[in-house]
Order: C-alpha cells, then structure tokens, then sequence
C-alpha cells in the first residue's frame, strides 16, 4: 500500500534540498547548500539530498519542531540561516496527559506476561477478558482526563489538541470493545446480539442528558424531544427504559391507552437471548418466530394507525428496514443500524455470519452518499474476523504504536496469532512491541517502561534493548546508577562498561577526581583508572594533600587494576602509617614502592623526599641495607633523568638532592654505629 508523505512544517524544499540522518526513534532533517535551481551554492554536504518530504511508517501522528543553527552559508560567504528539524514518530508519548495510559497500562502487560503459564481452559479465557477490561478502562480514565482538560483550559490550541485526542482515544476504545467481544471473549450465537448491544449502548448514543430533559419537564410527553428518546430506547434494545416513558404518554393521553397496553404488553413478551443459557437457541427462535407474527397481526389489524409514533415503533420491532432507516438520525453510526437490524431481525445470528450483514447495513445506512472513513474499515474488518488488517489499519491510522502493540500481545496470548509470521523472521506480536518500546526510548523518563517490553520480546528484544540503553542521555549521576542497574541484572556487560566510562570522563571533565576514580573501578578499565591515579598524584604534588580520601582509603583489591592503582593506594596507605607514627612500617612500605617500580619515575623525588623526616629521626629507621637502596634510587634518580642539564640548573631540585644525601650519608653513619654497637657487645 501507498503510504500518505508526512510533510515538515518549516522546510523550504523550493530553495534548498534537504539531508537526513536516522536516529533510533527519530530523523535529523537539516537544509543543505545544495540549492533547487540546480548545482552546488557552495561545497558538498555530507549526505545525500533527499525530497522534502518524510515518508515514515505508516504514521499519521509524525511531528516537527525546529532548531535554530548555523548549518550553512552561502556561496560569496555571507551568513545564511539554516534549519535542523527534528522528526518524531510518537509525537503522542510527549503529551503529559497520556501519561496515565502509558504508566497504568505497562503494569496490566505486565500482570498479562506473568500469569501467562498459571491459568488454563476457562479460567484462562476469563482472565483475558478481565485483562481486556482493563486495557479499556485504562483507556476511558484517559479519555475523561483529556475531557476535563479540554474543559478546563482557555488556550484554543490546547483545547483542539485535547479534544482531537478524546476523539482518538474514543475510537480506541470503539475498536478494543469490538474485539474484546469477537476475539477474546469469542461470544457465541445468543450472547453475541446481547455484547453487541451493550457495545452500542457504551459507545454510540449518549442519550442521558437529552432524557434528564424529558423527565425534568412539566409534561414529559409533550416534550418536543420524548418521542425521540423513546425511540432511541427501542433501537437500543432498551425496553424497560421504553415502556416506562411510554406509561407517561398513557397517563396524559386516556384516549391511547388501548395501544399504549398492546405495545407495552409486546415489548414486554419480546424474547431475547440469555447469558446463563436457560434455553436452546431453537427454543428462542420458535419463541421469537410467535412473537412476531404476533406482532404482524397488530400491524396488518390497523391497531397502531391513528398513532404513527406507536406505528412506527411496530414496524421497528418488526424489524422493517425502512422504518428503522427513518430514524438514521438518531442512530448516527451504520454499526448501530447493525445492531438494530440484528435484534429485530436475527437475534441468534452467529460469529460468522457478521460479515455479511456489517456489510448490506453499511450499503443501506450510507447509500452511497459518502465513502466509508478509516474507523469504518477497522470496524469492518472486525467484523468480518481479519484480524491481521485491523492491526495493519490501525497501525495507519492511529497516531501511535501503544493500541496496536498492547492489542496484539492480548490476541497473541489467546493464541490467536501463532500462525502468522513477518518475513524477516519476528511475528507481529514482538514487531510491534519493539517499535512501542523504541518509541518510550525517545522520552526522558517512560525509557523505563521500554525495558520490561524489550524483556518480553525473546527473539530481538535484547540487541533492541543494547543499542538503545547506549543511547540515553546519562544527564546525572542517579539516572546513569539506573541504567547500569538495569544493564548489570541483564548481565550486559558491554553496556555496563561503556556507561561506566562515560560517567568517569564526564567527572574528570569536571574535576571530580573521586567520582571518577569510582567509575572507572567499576567499569574494571586498568587505562582510564592509571590516568586518574596520575591526576590524583599530580594534585598532590601541586597541594601537599589527597582529595576524597574515604575512597582511596578503602580501595581494597580494587587497587590492583592498574600499577598506577596500586601505588596510589598504597602511597596513601604509607602516609596513614606515617601519621600512626608508625615509622619502620612506613619506611619499609615508602622503600618497596620505590624498589617495586610500580611508581612513575616522575614521583621518585617526591618519594625520596618523603623519606627525609624519616631519615632525620632520633631513632634509627632506615637500615644499612635499606640505606644503600635509597642512595641507589637517588643515583639512578639523578643519573637516569633525561632533562639532567635541566635538573642540575635547577636550584630548588639540586638543593634537595644535596640534603637527601647529607642525610642519607649521615643516617648511613648512624646505622654503622648502631650495629656496630650492637655487633661488639
């Protein structure tokens, strides 16, 4: 099928071509140098022009906002204004008040996948009802929020808006009641005509207002619009309701009486089908066969003639197509005449046989004066049991994928799909799960409902779910521990480092040396973690102290990631030891990292410096052993340093060197004596 270009508001694709780039959810439509008069104004654009139309996948409800840039400029290089457009799918799921459909509707798939093995036989299919009940009532507490939000505002547009999605939530619920009845419940010949009934009581005449009318007049049978509302009544197989104004017309008109007690006492006797089955089909259609001709008689007998209101209420009961088209005003909808024309007419029709009278009512009820709109063809299609085209329908007409989606896992879980597979290897069922789901990606916050959905789709829904996780903006640190939660539970281990890396630069970008730290420890990235232990290492030469020491003192094994890890810990742990004044164990620990080779050559004098307060003490640290390796680091220190002219006009460097080997030297001597000393006695 041909499927109707979106056009983007804005674009001017007289002046300029445009270029596009696909996104998961949406398109990036922005204005090229390319201009329509033909040629380049100027170089090249990256991509390949394109119409100026978006042609997306069937829907109506695709959107555009536009950005302001500075994308191109002309050929002679003056600035020229240029447009990036953004173009959604599922304009709908940014609409605040559609949230409570997506929220509330999300926990009944849920409840739907997990009892999917509990029930069986009839329990099963009382349990899809109760779900599809609950999809529709999900629907109309969605549809009264919009009602009295169109009420409510005084901005115009809004209020188009919110009515138009009343409108289109209204229809939903149309649809998903039709095939709540057809589908799920598979309601069977005598219990079909009474669903139907009540479908069409639920959705197509709202006749209380107009009765509250009636009634709270003086004389409620003098009303211009009572004959009206009992008709009305008796096309919706409403009798009580019927006979009951029909008394008041008695009571005002004596002379009536005769005929009011005839039509009273037939509408009365009509028979109708049962849902406790308390009779045999046969038996009801013998009943209503009597009934009829019963009624047949009072026609032909003239007993209606000096009352047409009354003779026509006959005809109707007598199932006259012609009369009952008379009151096509008050019926609206050709699915109502259907309805009509059925209870009057063939009460016990079967499941099957829908087809062929949705059909004739929709010829006689339009007569060819108007072609059938798209909720006809869905209605259509419904009726006569081809499931599949009412999904494709909808997915056309309906301005997201949420109906569709939620609809066929409902009918897939009545295993009324198995047998239908898409050529590319998924089934419908999942198809458009995943395209609901890469829709909730595009929005802030309802990404998060788009997670259980990929879970419940076992052939794609776990690569959908990786490329997309990738993409959402980890804009704080809380939502970036959501994702990573999610990714960690679904043992995603690529995503879970790629996420774990993007939070750590951000923090490096913003100094936050800790934080980053964390996150590359947790994304295990030996790389990254050196880098930061470097600038950790850096900020304490520049400042003489460590930052965010809770976290460098509780590494743990974490330290061995990387070497630069390691000796950042355990530096930090040969000051702890230092400020315990626990001097041979931190001169022991200060010698291995400086004999270890796991600290940058570049921090060698800063550790050799270190180690002058302990070379300085009252009581001997340092070892002759210990003593020599010091004075071997400093040699190789001094000796091994390419910048060694540099180093040598330094002043500050030479004026070290030169303490820390008088030190080192009279150390050395204290040792020799001390075990010396000890030695001789």
């Amino acid at each position: 099928d041909t499927v109707p270009p979106q056009v983007v508001p804005g674009a001017d694709p007289s002046a300029r071509q445009l270029c596009f780039a696909w996104g998961p959810a949406e398109v990036l439509v922005c204005e090229t140098l390319f201009g329509r008069a033909g040629g380049s104004r100027s170089r090249s654009p990256s991509r390949s022009p394109c119409p100026s139309r978006f042609c997306g996948e069937g829907r109506a409800g695709a959107a555009a906002r536009a950005l302001t840039g500075s994308l191109a400029g002309t050929g002679d290089g003056a600035p020229s204004s240029s447009r990036v457009f953004v173009v959604r799918r599922d304009q709908d799921i940014y609409i605040q008040t559609l949230r409570k459909l997506f929220n509330e509707s999300h926990g009944i798939f849920m409840g739907l996948q997990r009892s999917e093995e509990e029930l069986a036989g009839k329990s099963r299919k009382a349990q899809l009802v109760l779900v599809s009940k609950n999809y529709r009532s999900v629907i109309r507490a969605c549809m009264e929020d919009m009602h009295q939000a169109a009420v409510s505002t005084k901005d115009p547009a809004l209020q188009g808006q919110y009515s138009t999605q009343v409108s289109i939530l209204s229809a939903m619920e149309l649809i998903w009641n039709l095939c709540e009845i057809l589908f799920v419940e598979a309601a069977t010949a005598g219990p079909l005509l009474l669903r139907l009934l009540d479908w069409v009581r639920l959705h197509v005449c709202d006749v209380d207002s107009m009765v509250r009318e009636v009634l709270s007049s003086e004389s409620p049978s003098k009303h211009k619009l009572f004959w009206n509302v009992v008709d009305i009544f008796v096309l919706q197989g409403r009798m009580d309701e019927a006979r009951h104004l029909l008394s008041k017309e008695a009571s005002a008109n004596p002379t009536s009486m005769n005929m009011y007690r005839i039509l009273d006492d037939l509408m009365k006797k009509m028979p109708v089908p049962s849902l406790g089955n308390t009779q045999t089909l046969t038996e009801l259609e013998l009943k209503w066969q009597h009934w009829h001709e019963e009624c047949q008689r009072y026609l032909q007998d003239g007993t209606f003639a000096s009352n047409p209101h009354m003779e026509s209420i006959c005809k109707i009961l007598l199932g006259d197509e012609d009369a009952i088209l008379e009151k096509k005003e008050l019926m609206t909808t050709w699915y109502h005449f259907l309805v009509t024309r059925l209870l009057y007419s063939h009460p016990t029709v079967k499941p099957m046989e829908l087809r062929f009278y949705a059909q004739s009512s929709v010829d006689l009820f339009l007569g060819g004066e108007s072609s059938p709109e798209p909720l006809d063809m869905i209605l259509m299609a419904a009726f006569e049991f081809e499931m599949h085209q009412v999904i494709k329908e909808c997915s056309i007409v309906l301005s997201n994928w949420w109906f569709v989606a939620h609809l066929t896992d409902l009918l897939d879980h009545c295993k009324l799909l198995q047998s239908h597979n898409l050529y590319f290897g998924s089934n419908m069922r999942e198809f458009l799960l995943l395209e609901y789901a890469s829709g909730l990606f595009s929005h802030h916050s309802l990404w998060q409902l788009g997670v259980d959905y990929f879970d419940h789709c076992p052939e794609y829904g776990r690569v959908y779910l990786e490329l997309h996780i990738e993409r959402i903006p980890l804009s704080t640190e809380q939502k970036a521990l959501k994702v990573l939660r999610i990714c960690e539970q679904r043992q995603m281990h690529e995503q879970v480092r790629s996420i774990c890396k993007i939070m750590a630069m951000k923090a490096l970008r913003n100094n936050r040396l800790g934080s980053a730290l964390s996150w590359s420890i947790r994304a295990k990235d030996a790389a990254f973690a050196t880098l930061i232990s470097d600038r950790f290492l850096k900020d304490y030469c520049e400042r003489g102290c460590f930052s965010d020491l809770d976290l460098i003192d509780n590494l743990g094994p974490s330290m061995l990631l990387s070497d630069r890890l390691t000796f950042l810990g355990k530096y930090r742990e040969f000051h702890r030891l230092y400020g315990e004044k626990r001097f041979p164990e931190a001169a022991r620990l200060l010698l291995t990292l400086m004999t270890a080779h796991i600290a940058p050559c570049s921090f060698w004098m800063t550790l050799l410096t270190d180690a002058l307060p302990l070379l300085e003490q009252k009581e001997v640290i340092f070892s002759a052993e210990q003593t020599y390796e010091l004075m071997r680091c400093l040699e190789d220190l001094t000796a091994g340093n390419p910048d060694k002219q540099k180093f040598q006009d330094d002043d500050v460097e030479t004026t070290k060197v030169e303490m820390l080997r008088l030190a080192l030297a009279r150390n050395l001597a204290r040792v020799i004596v001390k075990e010396g000393t000890v030695e001789g006695s």
